[in-house]
């Protein structure tokens, strides 16, 4: 696979102790990547050009594509004058249905997501998770997004970029991926933890942005029943969590944070049930 830079040193003048001075600071590179299936583009995301294989895998299994990794024969990653071109070649079934879907799609996207052809497509029906006997206790939840906090090198240069961890109970992080995207950053954690062998439903998705409903929608599709933020969620991110039976914690800083949803999940230090559940 091309080795491609993830960031650029650029000039500039900041102010400093109330004075204007000229400086160099690192920022991320943000790269037109296509995901394309049997030669035909299927998706243009701008992205950070890293974890592309991760990216790949994690998209297709978010998008509905694939329902595993093992349906994928091969990825190949291509570098065009203007961005990236990822190549991925489906198995047999897979290939069939994605021509399928794409036969049913009446003309260009334009509700803004990757894919969709109606507003009925953007409200998907969420696969639930409400059967997940994962808990978590009220110093896991901190530990998680520390743990977050301590594992992001390119943000930490250039601190302009997402960050997305995969949190098991008494292994702490398994995965981290970053992207100038808050989804992207998601698909590359998706890809990256399916590749390892990782169950969805053995842990916590952890995010530095806000919660989205796409957020959430991806999560309950790898079939992890938490989702963990250090910002706020959306009025319809709280209403599908909901609906899934996800718990949904945002606001995470230092040692306090809110729940959403699904508070029942959240045991004390004592491993004591909250909530009505």
């Amino acid at each position: 696979m091309p080795d491609f830079s993830t960031t650029t040193k650029v000039a500039e003048i900041a102010r400093r102790n109330g004075r204007l001075a000229e400086g160099e600071r690192f920022v991320p590179e943000e790269t037109p990547v296509a995901f394309s299936y049997a030669g035909s583009t299927h998706a243009v995301m701008m992205a950070t050009p890293a974890d592309l294989e991760d990216f790949a895998v994690g998209f297709s299994l978010t998008e509905g594509i694939i329902t595993d990794p093992g349906e994928i024969e091969t990825i190949e990653v291509l570098a065009e004058d203007k961005g990236i071109d990822v190549q991925i070649r489906l198995a047999d079934a897979q290939n069939d249905a994605l021509t399928a879907r794409r036969r049913h799609m009446a003309g260009p996207v334009g509700c803004g997501l990757c894919g969709i052809e109606s507003i009925e497509q953007a409200v998907r029906v969420t696969p639930s998770v409400r059967a997940s006997s994962l808990t978590l206790s009220e110093d896991a939840v901190v530990e998680a997004v520390r743990l977050l906090n301590g594992q992001q090198p390119l943000h930490m240069v250039t601190r302009a970029v997402h960050g997305a961890g995969f949190y098991v109970p008494g292994d702490g992080l398994i995965a981290v991926r970053e992207d100038v995207g808050r989804h992207n950053a998601l698909d590359k954690l998706v890809g990256a933890a399916r590749r390892a062998g990782h169950a969805g439903s053995a842990g916590a998705v952890v995010v530095t942005s806000r919660v989205s409903v796409e957020m959430v929608q991806k999560t309950a599709i790898i079939g992890s029943p938490f989702i963990i933020a250090i910002s706020a969620p959306t009025a319809l991110a709280i209403r599908t969590a909901e609906e899934a039976g996800m718990t949904l914690i945002a606001l995470v800083r230092g040692e306090e944070f809110e729940i959403f949803t699904g508070a029942e999940r959240i045991v004390s230090g004592t491993q004591r049930r909250i909530g009505n559940g």
